[in-house]
């Protein structure tokens, strides 16, 4: 069994960010690091390729420095590395980073098909939870998003998913797409042989060119959706403070019923 693993380089929500000289960009005052939610995704994958056989490929997409997120997923343990990277590709929308990915995939399965893709639940920077649906629908593969546990049984996929006042069961035939919660495993720490083995397995770099996309497929150009107006969050106004002489629940709910607030 073939797993490509869809993995993403993203600020550290604990680094300060402020907003380019365009207005619309981000910089990020820190190094970046590994989608957090990506790395269940990983783990999903890892697990499966242990009990089942098989290899997991981490894809991504980004800059030059994307290229660490995946050098992470060959620590955890996967197979091969693959890093699309391409100036076009900055500024693209989640539909065009699935063109991006849907393309890659399809160039990886040419030799060896690709029975599993796997993602994480979302993206931290983003958050919108589009990609992996959208790519399922490029690929024109069944989607299992938000599953809390993942298996494969010869060449049927299970998932089970934890929906608010219900579980779900969904199953599909591979290849299919799946996504996966935080809540599906806790993901492995690299140890110091992973992290040497890792040095000795090379990143495999695709260009647009590579994935036969066109620069118009992807970035400000191809995006579905384009940002409008950016701004920094304004400081706070008005803040009450409550100095506590033993009645400050009361000025709470004083100040709640006066500001229609509860």
């Amino acid at each position: 069994m073939r797993i490509v693993v869809c993995v993403k380089h993203v600020p550290d929500i604990q680094s300060d960010r402020t907003l380019g000289e365009s207005g619309y960009v981000v910089r990020d005052g820190g190094d970046g690091t590994l989608n957090e939610l990506d790395e269940n995704a990983l783990e999903a994958a890892l697990a499966l390729a242990e009990a089942a056989g098989g290899e997991v490929v981490a894809l991504t997409v980004g800059p030059d420095d994307a290229v660490d997120a995946v050098r992470k997923g060959l620590q955890m343990g996967a197979d091969e590395a693959v890093h699309v990277v391409d100036d076009a590709i900055a500024g693209s929308d989640v539909v065009g980073t699935a063109r991006v990915l849907a393309a890659a995939i399809t160039h990886l399965g040419i030799e060896t098909p690709v029975d599993l893709v796997v993602t994480g639940m979302a993206g931290l920077d983003g958050l919108t939870s589009l990609l992996p649906t959208a790519l399922a629908a490029l690929l024109d593969v069944p989607a299992l998003p938000l599953a809390a546990e993942v298996t494969v049984d010869g060449g049927t996929v299970t998932v089970r998913r934890n929906l608010d006042h219900a579980t779900e069961v969904l199953q599909a035939s591979l290849p299919a797409l799946v996504s996966v919660t935080d809540q599906a495993n806790e993901p492995r720490y690299p140890n110091f042989k992973g992290i040497m083995a890792a040095r000795k397995k090379p990143v495999t770099t695709l260009s647009l060119a590579d994935l036969g996309l066109s620069p118009a497929d992807v970035g400000a150009a191809g995006a579905r959706t384009a940002v409008v107006e950016a701004a920094a969050r304004p400081a706070r106004e008005n803040r009450v403070l409550i100095n506590d002489q033993g009645d400050a629940g009361t000025q709470l709910a004083a100040y709640l019923v006066e500001n229609q607030l509860a």
